[in-house]
């Protein structure tokens, strides 16, 4: 992430105006995402098809010019070109599908860590580690079992995600602003000593 870099000063050398440029775009989107939901996931929805079609071409010209990993790279070109061509022509089932299809995984997710949190439990783990495998049981099967108000949710909570890390990184990029062109004023003059 640009704004973790800069804000902890390891990557001076990016433009502050970035930073901002990037702050402002989650700030949009996540306004949009919470007060233009459907018609916000339907855009994004055709981005992020776009996204998935170029970068499938991207992978497969890479397999003819660097020969190493082929397989993977004709896999993964295949299947970004074609997600890319579902998702670019139909992106108002997609913008249904991909957020229900995100739930599902972190639905099972959360009940295959709270399995292992539980036999951790009876292998030494504690008390600590049951209640924490039964609590993440119970919010993946919430997941699997409640998807519409899931995605709605997670929706929610990207939107307000958005909003959280557009204000920090606005906020950063001033920050960096300062930091790299100083603070604008120019230096008190010192009074001159008696001779």
């Amino acid at each position: 992430m640009v704004a973790y870099r800069e804000v902890t000063g390891q990557a001076s050398s990016t433009p502050w105006w970035l930073l901002l440029i990037e702050g402002i775009a989650g700030l949009i989107i996540g306004v949009l995402l919470l007060t233009e939901t459907g018609a916000t996931l339907y855009t994004l929805m055709i981005f992020v098809g776009a996204y998935w079609f170029v970068t499938g071409i991207i992978d497969l010209v890479m397999m003819f010019v660097d020969s190493s990993q082929w397989g993977w790279k004709l896999v993964s070109g295949v299947l970004g070109i074609l997600a890319g061509l579902i998702v670019i022509r139909h992106p108002a089932w997609a913008s249904i599908l991909l957020p229900a299809t995100l739930v599902w995984i972190l639905g099972i997710a959360g009940v295959a860590i709270g399995l292992l949190a539980f036999v951790r439990a009876f292998m030494g783990g504690g008390l600590a580690s049951a209640i924490l495998g039964v609590l993440s049981i119970v919010l993946g099967g919430v997941l699997l079992f409640n998807t519409l108000f899931a995605t709605t949710v997670l929706i929610y909570a990207v939107g307000i995600w958005a909003i959280i890390g557009g204000i920090f990184a606005i906020v950063g990029s001033f920050w960096l602003r300062s930091r790299q062109h100083g603070t604008g004023r120019a230096p008190e003059q010192q009074p001159l000593a008696p001779a």
